[in-house]
């Protein structure tokens, strides 16, 4: 070590700034600190330890400063001249063996046998100082990393200039698009796109986060908005980007090998079964009732007239017949936990030679099915029910629409819709909850642009098909309690308040009441469903869909003695194993459903709407824009009292979709 005693006035020291060793001469002495006069022709004051090497050569502090100067900067020459004569990696190559430390003056005699000298001392310890890779030093000490160690800190160096260049050229390349009317990139740039996706979906998991923050923060494009019109500049990404199914990291593609798998099992296509348990019941007049331009048809209805009853029929897609458990297509679709459906795009569970074609419940083509069949009065009484699995084919394939045209007059629609009916008031009078609330359609013209319309779920063909499903559930969870076998059943408390009975409210009651409800609950054992007023549910209309609804279906195939059933822990685990994916799902299809509607509404700007007071939130108060179903908040207006269900104008302020931002303000 250093020892501060030992210096006197005139002594050459030298000590480390900005990453550069400087050469000084010692002016002044006081109180342990020194003034100094650098190479530089600058006079600091220096505490001792910043001190890298002192020794006794001395210069004479009387003669001119200029003097001094020159004399400074001749021995850090002679010092750097001599600097060649040190190889640290030869010296490496010979210590790294010893793993202990080595003096400076050891290390000196090493490099400068014949009489080395303070200068030589320093031209060590400035070898050494330009190159670390080797050596861990202190100002008079060295010490051998280990060929580990060495691999280690050549690997961080690599990075480290790798990171530099990538932020120096990334940063130049940054400017000149921000600036161009039309920039181009070439695979060169691929490395700074992926740093700005990075960036801005704020991926910190990531391991390059940190260089990403570091481009980003060189070129100036601290706003998240520059940075997505930058992408959308430059192609990489659309204006209407979901950044959402990026950020999860969502395939709207299957692999190669599972399509290849789906393709497979659908040019084997459906062949009779040799199963005798397999009922043909595609002698009965079949129909599916679906949306517009749906091409995944999971359910279908059929009706006989008995005489003194009817028997309804409620078909599932067979999905379980064609789909093992642990096959390519099923880990894939336990994955993915369900389809999903946006305005804009829909992303299947299973490929579309399943979805669309093998398991699609298509017209004039036998599928294998599993069919509830109830015998039920036209007063909504049931009288018996089983459960079969089938073979169906179905004869018309209806839409909505095409439905509600003729509930009236198509004789088996208006036995379907009262059967539907009936069973509702059935189980409202079992205290269901039944709430009722427009749905708000979104959908892209041909210029992708938004289109709004709100659908009445209370119009007989969307009534019937909810209705008969939900019957449908409810009779194959009741089997499966029956049979004790474990399921996904779906159970749901009490509401924590009921603001209206028997299914009739306004339209500010049935939104308030929904925020009363309790959480739904997935469980392997049966309970009450509240919401629902039955006694047992689970979900297996949609087994195309939902992995949920396949899953239960494979339940109720073991039952049928078509497979053998997941174990309560098989169950447990999937439910686990599904809760994040599911919620996800939720979340895309949510986000995205807003981010279009207020899309549509960035072109309403100016326009009043009418909206329904929902409450006061501190400053402001809630209100639900009626027309499209969407709840944001006013400001207090001054002199004006505002109540709960008050109906009020107000006026779209400002709209920004890709902000996820709605102002509106009374008037």
């Amino acid at each position: 070590m250093l020892v501060l005693s030992a210096m006197e006035t005139g002594n050459i020291v030298e000590y480390i700034d900005q990453r550069k060793i400087i050469c000084a001469v010692v002016l002044e002495i006081k109180n342990q600190r020194l003034r100094i006069l650098n190479e530089n022709n600058r006079e600091i004051n220096l505490s001792e330890n910043r001190l890298s090497h002192k020794c006794q050569i001395k210069l004479n502090t009387g003669m001119g400063r200029d003097d001094l100067v020159e004399n400074l900067k001749a021995t850090a020459s002679r010092r750097n001249q001599l600097i060649h004569a040190v190889n640290v990696k030869e010296l490496w190559e010979v210590l790294n063996s010893e793993q202990q430390w080595i003096d400076l003056a050891t290390m000196t005699a090493f490099c400068f046998p014949d009489a080395p000298t303070a200068d030589h001392e320093s031209a060590v310890l400035r070898a050494f100082f330009n190159n670390r890779l080797f050596f861990k030093f202190k100002s008079d000490s060295f010490f051998p990393y280990t060929e580990k160690e060495v691999k280690r800190i050549i690997a961080q160096t690599q990075e480290a200039e790798r990171q530099k260049r990538i932020i120096d050229d990334g940063c130049a390349w940054l400017k000149t698009v921000l600036k161009a009317s039309q920039p181009t990139m070439t695979a060169a740039q691929t490395d700074y796109i992926k740093l700005l996706k990075i960036y801005y979906l704020e991926d910190k998991e990531d391991q390059e986060y940190k260089l990403a923050k570091s481009l980003v923060t060189k070129a100036g494009l601290h706003n998240a908005e520059t940075i997505f019109q930058l992408l959308v500049k430059l192609g990489v990404w659309d204006r209407d980007e979901n950044i959402d199914l990026i950020r999860h990291e969502i395939r709207d593609v299957f692999t190669e090998n599972l399509q290849k798998e789906a393709d497979q099992l659908a040019k084997t296509g459906f062949k009779p079964s040799p199963d005798p348990i397999r009922r043909d019941l595609t002698h009965l007049p079949t129909l599916t009732i679906d949306g517009q331009g749906t091409s995944d048809h999971d359910d279908a209805l059929s009706l006989e007239d008995c005489g003194t009853h009817f028997r309804l029929g409620i078909h599932i897609t067979d999905v379980g017949h064609y789909i093992r458990k642990e096959s390519g297509i099923d880990q894939e679709a336990a994955l993915r936990t369900s389809s999903i459906y946006m305005p804009d795009i829909k992303i299947p569970m299973m490929p579309a030679a399943i979805t669309e074609d093998l398991c699609s419940l298509i017209k004039g083509k036998p599928r294998n099915a599993l069919s509830v069949l109830v015998d039920i009065t036209a007063n909504g009484d049931l009288l018996n029910h089983e459960i079969v699995p089938s073979v169906i084919c179905v004869d018309r394939q209806m839409t909505y629409y095409e439905v509600n045209l003729v509930a009236d007059e198509d004789h088996d629609i208006a036995v379907l819709w009262n059967i539907a009916r009936r069973f509702r008031q059935s189980r409202l009078d079992q205290g269901a909850v039944q709430i009722t609330l427009p749905e708000i359609n979104i959908w892209l013209d041909e210029n992708n642009q938004p289109n709004v319309s709100r659908i009445n779920r209370e119009s007989p063909g969307r009534l019937l098909v909810a209705e008969l499903m939900i019957m449908a559930n409810w009779l194959m969870a009741r089997f499966l309690a029956q049979y004790q076998i474990p399921g996904i059943f779906r159970s749901q408390p009490p509401p924590r308040n009921r603001l209206f009975e028997s299914g009739e409210g306004t339209l500010f009651q049935n939104w308030m009441q929904r925020k009363h409800l309790s959480r739904f609950v997935l469980g392997p054992d049966f309970e009450h469903h509240s919401g629902l007023g039955l006694d047992a549910y689970v979900t297996a209309t949609s087994p195309i869909r939902k992995y949920i609804d396949l899953v239960t279906q494979r339940q109720l195939r073991a039952a049928l003695g078509l497979e053998k059933a997941y174990r309560r822990t098989e169950i447990e685990q999937i439910l686990q194993i599904l809760k994040q994916p599911m919620a996800t799902v939720f979340r895309l299809q949510h986000n995205r459903h807003r981010y279009w509607l207020l899309k549509y509404l960035e072109k309403r700007v100016g326009k009043k709407e009418e909206a329904i007071v929902i409450g006061k939130r501190r400053n402001n108060f809630a209100i639900l824009m009626a027309e499209y179903m969407l709840e944001c908040t006013i400001p207090q207006p001054s002199g004006t009292i505002l109540q709960p269900e008050d109906l009020v104008q107000v006026t779209i302020q400002h709209v920004s979709a890709r902000n996820d931002v709605l102002n509106v303000f009374m008037g």
